[in-house]
């Protein structure tokens, strides 16, 4: 490739688009996710759980509305960027562009900065930043940017377990299962739960939060998978926690699976879990 084809992209784009992504992630939910809470609230069965279904409906109404956050912890800043090998960033650091995005979209937009500087200091950072940033290098000369805001009262909930290869599918489930159970109402169910299977011990954590970025009405591609999903999901529902734990039938909106190779003596499998209002937005340079 001659250096004619590189595209070149200034690095104060990635700024201002991380901006407008962290303001847009907070205050409007993926329509998918919308839709999936609009159409669990109609199976719900428990009457206290069709009022608190209510409620949320109302809350994201009010938000898009209003223009306020859909939830008061308005996360950690997670940004996914997908960088094409044709791309030449021009202007600065790139890393440094991107906190800068998430600085401006959290005081601009007058979202709740949680970050601390040293995890035992405890000292606010006063800007939401520095953001947790994951990069990979893909073909093309296009930049994709995911922001996903992580609250900690479902972030806290998180578990991963280095299986054997003796493990079964169902240990698996089981475990999910288990994970969902201890968690109760502290992740402000209905959740989202993301799941990652392989890997390493990091590559598996990773996966699980990539998960909870897909579109809820898609199902993984590989079928054993998808149907884990589905068992998932079912085993999770009758565990009666319900909307915000008051009991019902919908714990769980959706059970999201990325899986990933891994080493002939492991089994690695993460949960992380997502609020009700687990949130992404998505843009491209």
């Amino acid at each position: 490739m001659s250096i004619n084809e590189i595209r070149e992209i200034n690095v104060n784009d990635v700024a201002s688009t991380v901006k407008e992504l962290c303001i847009k992630a907070n205050l409007y939910l993926p329509a998918s996710l919308e839709e999936c809470i609009d159409c669990a609230a109609k199976k719900e069965l428990s009457p206290v759980g069709r009022g608190v279904f209510k409620d949320m409906q109302d809350n994201i109404a009010a938000a898009k509305e209003e223009k306020l956050p859909v939830c008061q912890d308005c996360g950690m800043a997670v940004v996914f960027i997908d960088i094409g090998q044709d791309v030449h960033f021009i202007g600065g650091d790139l890393y440094e562009a991107v906190n800068k995005g998430v600085s401006l979209g959290y005081t601009e937009g007058k979202l709740r900065c949680s970050v601390v500087s040293d995890p035992l200091e405890r000292v606010n950072t006063g800007d939401n930043t520095p953001a947790v940033i994951h990069t990979r290098i893909v073909r093309g000369d296009r930049v994709d940017i995911t922001v996903a805001p992580k609250g900690f009262g479902s972030e806290n909930m998180s578990q991963l377990k280095m299986f054997t290869p003796a493990a079964t599918e169902e240990d698996i489930v089981d475990y999910v299962v288990s994970a969902v159970s201890k968690a109760g109402s502290n992740p402000c169910p209905p959740i989202v739960v993301g799941v990652g299977i392989g890997g390493d011990f990091e590559m598996c954590a990773y996966l699980a939060k990539k998960a909870l970025c897909r579109d809820v009405s898609l199902r993984n591609p590989t079928e054993r998978y998808a149907a884990l999903e589905d068992k998932m999901l079912e085993k999770i529902n009758k565990l009666g926690i319900g909307p915000q734990g008051f009991g019902g039938t919908v714990t769980a909106l959706a059970v999201n699976i990325e899986q990933a190779a891994t080493h002939i003596a492991g089994l690695p499998v993460s949960v992380n879990v997502g609020c009700h209002v687990t949130r992404h937005a998505h843009a491209s340079i």
